[in-house]
């Protein structure tokens, strides 16, 4: 068994299809954000990072940098462990009560990824309920997918954002059966938001929970940042509300939101949060003064809703081909890997310009895109020359015919 050649083949195969993913090498510079430097073996180059999800750059934020030193200063780097051994600091306290009440539910849990949030949370309650059939939006993310299969419980597929197509669904399983309806408030690749509240309709129609992910959301919408259910007056109606530290707030972490009872049993029984290192204690603190800072200001989430409208509009008088979307994501199509990959490598290196391609299975075959996320801190000037130099780039690969066989 030639082992070495499976997994070099496997590489290839990939390659060969365009979807390769390449990590790049940046650092950031504290305070000069979207900027970054670009460390390559030639050298360093100056960036400007188009595609971060530290949507309103909270991640160097002073207040957010100082808690983190303040903690280190306290108490020291590490956790020390698992939770329930000993792992359990005050700010995990302290950021679960913080997070409770920004979305308005009587408690909250912290994992150490929004992935893992997802994938334990979803499984532990699938688990706990013999018989339960569980039905999720076609384009949720991995992380509920996995946390479906590994459930090990019933699943339907209904499509994206159908109410139609999830109450059929619904109609033809047991009446008796527990049920989990599985959804995200917005859909970070097409930037489009869920019925929400036509989801909840079903859902206590039917008795089923709701366990919305609302990890593109939390800190950017609401007038406290509690996500798009605070914006629409629905917290209280979604049963479980997931999130994540590691995008508007800057840090890193995932989080559930629910009843005591939901969270007391993931807790006890979920195997991704029971025997994982909990997060250090200067993160913790960091994103507390995240959330803490965003529950009380606007400015941030104001002046990013404009800089995602203004630069849509500069794409759509350009004529470049922006998708539809009602939120914050901007994605451009182009419709080929390869050439995906070709433009993003062309935009940095001649433009310094960073943003990653998207490809399959993160989006459809043949959707494939570059994906901007805009945040306050691109001024007119770098939204000015990201145009002109997508229309140099569109022109060079000839990008149009791609979006038009897409």
């Amino acid at each position: 068994m030639d082992y070495d050649r499976i997994f070099s083949n496997a590489i290839a195969d990939i390659k060969d299809e365009g979807r390769y993913r390449v990590f790049m090498d940046i650092e950031r510079t504290n305070g000069e954000f979207p900027k970054a430097e670009w460390h390559t073996e030639n050298g360093v180059k100056d960036i400007t990072v188009w595609c971060s999800n530290d949507y309103l750059g909270m991640g160097q934020h002073p207040d957010v940098i100082q808690a983190m030193k303040d903690a280190i200063d306290k108490v020291g780097t590490g956790s020390g462990g698992t939770r329930n051994i000993s792992g359990t600091h005050h700010y995990h306290v302290m950021l679960e009560n913080e997070l409770a009440d920004l979305h308005g539910k009587e408690a909250g849990l912290l994992f150490t990824s929004g992935y893992i949030s997802n994938e334990a949370s979803i499984s532990t309650l699938a688990r706990l309920m013999p018989g339960c059939i569980i039905y999720s939006d076609e384009l949720n993310h991995a992380s509920m997918i996995n946390g479906v299969l590994t459930g090990k419980c019933e699943k339907r597929i209904f499509k994206h954002n159908s109410v139609e197509h999830l109450e059929e669904l619904i109609k033809a399983d047991d009446p008796d059966a527990p049920k989990i309806i599985l959804f995200e408030s917005v859909y970070s690749m097409d930037g489009d938001f869920a019925p929400i509240e036509e989801f909840c309709d079903l859902a206590d129609k039917y008795n089923c929970l709701t366990f919305m992910d609302e990890v593109h959301a939390v800190g950017m919408y609401g007038p406290r940042g509690g996500g798009v259910a605070e914006e629409r007056g629905l917290m209280d109606r979604v049963d479980v509300i997931e999130g994540t530290l590691g995008k508007a707030f800057g840090l890193m972490g995932g989080y559930i939101t629910a009843s005591k009872d939901i969270v007391d049993c993931v807790r006890s029984f979920a195997s991704g949060f029971i025997f994982t290192t909990s997060l250090s204690p200067a993160i913790t603190a960091g994103a507390l003064a995240s959330v803490r800072h965003l529950k009380n200001s606007t400015v941030e989430r104001e002046r990013h809703q404009e800089r995602a409208a203004t630069l849509k509009k500069l794409m759509r008088d350009a004529e470049l081909p922006v998708m539809p979307s009602v939120s914050h994501i901007v994605p451009l199509l182009v419709g080929d890997p390869v050439i995906c990959k070709q433009a993003s490598d062309m935009l940095l290196e001649d433009f310094g310009i960073y943003v990653q391609p998207i490809n399959f299975p993160t989006v459809p075959r043949g959707t494939e895109r570059l994906r901007f996320a805009p945040n306050p801190l691109h001024d007119d000037e770098m939204m000015d020359h990201l145009v002109k130099s997508l229309k140099v780039v569109w022109e060079k690969l000839d990008i149009n015919k791609y979006c038009r066989a897409a």
